[in-house]
């Protein structure tokens, strides 16, 4: 019997798995192969050159999979701001009904909403968290500190993010706001863990880059699998826009500039970043998670070894309380 919960049922999807939006990684190919599988897929808006080409993704992901799927909108602080809305307005115009924010999307949750959209915000603190509800968002992701890419600038773990998420997150009518767990998450044991701490379901990115079906070089796959936790690199703390990228000479010689810079200016790291399968050339994210990944599955095959997992672990920690027969009510 599958999992059945706030996730799954709002998206009619059948394992309470998203695939986060990921820069150069959701493709059609990759979020038309996790709703296959059973999962949300999402396609990354900011992947596309243009907001036409956006439209042509979607298109494409709409003849792969007659399953649900979304859309990432980030908006974030960069040098040269691509046009946000024109992408949120393709993403209204071609009928997506799942859209996934993160950032500085107010006006855009609006727009989303209006249209009748599912909106899941990712959030890296209750504070925020908090804001994002008023803004009216279904979902809240919460991406604790072991995510890749942004992880904020507080540095608090899901174990403690997620017990916090619990406590204060409600609508204006009281009821509790359904979360998502994001960060560190690679396999059903992670998927049990969040559920036991009121989760809906879990959010993974990283471990979807090591997929056959992700739309990466083979090499960083296997950089991922061959990775421990102790494999990632911190960078931008020095301007609050602190990521978590992937450990290799480019991270460790940006870190130093980082460092070391006396004159404080972030174009002195800005041309550090990657595209080929050269593990070493350029930047790119992973979350500490890479330390539970050790193979290459299908989308398939790893949803479904995760829906086993979790089952099993859910099972085994309910045997773990014996009811005292002795006992006085």
């Amino acid at each position: 019997m599958p999992f059945e919960t706030a996730l799954t049922k709002a998206l009619g999807i059948r394992v309470p798995v998203v695939q986060g939006g990921m820069q150069w990684v959701g493709y059609a190919e990759m979020a038309s192969a996790v709703s296959n599988a059973g999962g949300l897929g999402i396609l990354t808006s900011l992947t596309q050159p243009t907001p036409a080409d956006l439209r042509k993704e979607i298109q494409k992901t709409r003849r792969m999979t007659s399953k649900p799927f979304g859309v990432n909108l980030t908006v974030l602080p960069t040098l040269s701001p691509p046009p946000y809305g024109e992408y949120a307005q393709v993403i209204i115009d071609e009928g997506i009904k799942i859209v996934e924010t993160a950032g500085l999307v107010k006006d855009y949750v609006a727009k989303f909403k209006a249209a009748g959209c599912t909106v899941l915000h990712k959030c890296t603190t209750i504070r925020h968290s908090l804001s994002a509800v008023k803004m009216g968002v279904d979902f809240i992701s919460i991406d604790g500190f072991e995510c890749a890419g942004h992880v904020g600038e507080h540095d608090i773990p899901n174990f403690v993010l997620l017990n916090r998420a619990k406590e204060q997150l409600r609508k204006p009518n009281g009821d509790p706001v359904p979360y998502i767990a994001s960060g560190g998450m690679a396999n059903g044991s992670s998927l049990a863990a969040a559920l036991s701490l009121g989760a809906c379901g879990i959010n993974m990115g990283t471990r979807f880059m090591a997929t056959v079906e992700a739309p990466i070089h083979h090499n960083i796959k296997q950089s991922i699998v061959n990775a421990t936790e102790d494999d990632t690199d911190l960078l931008m703390r020095r301007w609050t826009n602190t990521a978590r990228f992937f450990r290799n000479t480019v991270t460790q010689a940006a870190a130093k500039v980082e460092k070391e810079s006396t004159s404080g200016k972030f174009e002195e790291i800005a041309d550090y970043v990657f595209l080929n399968g050269d593990p070493d050339y350029g930047v790119w994210t992973a979350g500490i998670c890479i330390g539970l990944i050790h193979d290459i599955p299908t989308c398939d095959e790893l949803l479904k070894r995760i829906e086993t997992e979790a089952r099993d672990a859910v099972m085994e920690q309910a045997s773990l309380f014996k009811e005292d027969s002795k006992a006085k009510l």
